[in-house]
């Protein structure tokens, strides 16, 4: 595959998916079948041609690879720059993977303006792409702004009773965390003198403008997450959004904050990451403990699993900071397996709203007795959610606390009450929705899983299983990146201790 522009073609597929069903003519109902078929194909090539990107990668080298560079704004200094490395890798996988599973999903449950769900669908698969492979902060910047026009529209337009609402407070959320590190940027350019990612990494800012670069950063990376207390916005986008935006919500766009700590706050800012990561591991705590609170008082199983969304990136954030190689791997791992759990989970919502309008917790009960494979799966995504053993969720939380076991045992003893949290809330849920008598008259004629709905659970149930009996083959792959990131950082921080006391 050398020489061979895969990124860029990885990118641009979705968009040639986009012109062909712009293309599509006929009836309301031919055009919403092509449509869905069209999009269907192009996403699932592009998981195709992620797999082949996956089979080249070299996991014994932490350089950026299938790298691509070309002068894009060559008077500023801005390339068209991308490249992958064992971190970014895994995000491009996940994206490719979800995706196609959204629009399988959305099959039937999207019956209007079905055109133009399936364009907002690939438009925002290839946004989300280049926002992993980007190597220039402009090009970053774009995608990673870029993002929120689709997933406004699929909330807004394709949303339940108050998406408009929901879609304005996601946007305003976003940008305005945006806007700050857009300022910061520009600080860096004129600092560096480049937007060279690669550059940047290794560049040595100031150590007075670094703790303001970061704060910049980490008001963006901190909505993205989200973070405790910038997290309102999920629950309300989450209850709003049709299932699939749900779904590539939580199985994506959620990753963008802890993948920009990881790029960005650690290796560019390393001074200025040591001052802040107390405010970090609180907020974190607090994410934890309060989300989980909260999530267990829900009647409504899309907001419960939408808080719970929100504890479980408290993992990610904790094990981030703790700057040990077990607890950054930690953090990706659970952020890789965060996107499989709970991209299910609310696939899982989404089946029985499909058959009785209803999300609230109240009007279920009994469904084992009617749909007995629903509930075989529904378990075993409930289990990792919890933390299972043998499951993707146990490697990732196991690895956060043994990293952060390391730099603070107290901060290790709080972020472990959520796993205990986790398992009583998901627990309650399944008990309530699952078991009992079957009772309720709405309730005696559904259905179970169709073979659809069957197709869109499989990989992700075989993902799952993998991820927990064989963690190393994920492990591998990101564990040479990791270890070159950890050594950048205490480079940068040592040379600024030698120039701090030669100052002295």
């Amino acid at each position: 595959m050398t020489g061979i522009p895969i990124l860029s073609i990885l990118i641009a597929l979705p968009l040639a998916g986009v012109l062909f069903i712009l293309a599509v003519r006929g009836d309301a109902a031919t055009v919403a079948n092509n449509s869905r078929k069209l999009a269907l194909w192009t996403s699932g090539i592009a998981f195709v041609l992620s797999i082949y990107l996956w089979a080249d990668f070299d996991p014994s080298t932490a350089a950026f690879q299938f790298v691509e560079k070309h002068p894009w704004m060559p008077d500023f200094g801005v390339n068209y720059h991308l490249g992958v490395d064992g971190i970014s890798m895994l995000f491009v996988m996940l994206t490719t993977l979800l995706t196609p599973l959204c629009i399988l999903a959305s099959w039937e449950s999207i019956k209007t303006h079905v055109k133009e769900f399936m364009i907002a669908f690939l438009v925002l698969e290839s946004l989300m792409i280049g926002m992993f492979s980007a190597l220039d902060l402009v090009l970053f910047y774009l995608f990673f702004e870029g993002v929120l026009i689709p997933m406004f529209l699929i909330i807004g337009v394709w949303g339940g009773p108050r998406r408009v609402y929901s879609a304005f407070k996601f946007f305003l959320y976003t940008l305005l965390g945006s806007v700050l590190m857009l300022l910061a940027m520009l600080a860096m350019y004129f600092d560096a003198g480049t937007t060279d990612v690669p550059t940047l990494m290794t560049h040595t800012f100031p150590t007075a403008l670094q703790p303001w670069l970061f704060l910049a950063f980490f008001a963006s990376f901190a909505v993205k997450v989200p973070m405790w207390p910038v997290h309102t916005w999920l629950p309300d986008a989450h209850v709003e959004a049709p299932t699939a935006g749900s779904v590539i919500l939580a199985g994506v766009l959620l990753k963008f904050g802890g993948y920009g700590f990881l790029r960005y706050s650690l290796p560019m800012f390393p001074e200025a990451t040591v001052m802040f990561t107390p405010l970090v591991f609180t907020l974190s705590i607090i994410a934890v403990i309060y989300t989980s609170l909260v999530a267990l008082a829900q009647e409504d199983m899309k907001k419960l699993i939408a808080y719970s969304s929100v504890a479980h990136m408290g993992f990610v954030t904790v094990g981030t900071f703790t700057l040990t190689v077990q607890g950054i791997e930690g953090a990706i791992y659970q952020m890789l397996s965060h996107g499989i759990v709970s991209a299910a989970l609310f696939l899982i919502v989404g089946v029985v709203y499909d058959r009785l309008h209803s999300r609230q917790i109240d009007d279920y009960g009994g469904l084992v007795h009617r749909m007995p494979a629903y509930a075989v799966v529904f378990m075993v995504f409930m289990l990792a959610s919890v933390g299972l053993p043998g499951t993707g969720g146990f490697v990732g939380e196991f690895l956060v606390l043994v990293g952060v076991f390391q730099v603070n045992t107290w901060v290790a003893a709080f972020t472990a009450t959520g796993v205990i949290l986790g398992a009583v809330y998901m627990l309650y849920l399944y008990r309530r929705v699952i078991f009992g008598q079957l009772t309720k008259e709405s309730l005696l004629k559904m259905a179970d899983l169709s073979r659809r709905e069957a197709a869109v659970f499989l990989p992700l149930l075989v993902l799952t299983i993998w991820m927990g009996v064989y963690p190393t083959s994920f492990l591998d792959v990101m564990h040479v990146s990791v270890e070159n990131l950890i050594q950048q950082f205490e480079t940068a921080l040592a040379a600024a201790d030698g120039t701090a006391l030669a100052l002295r």
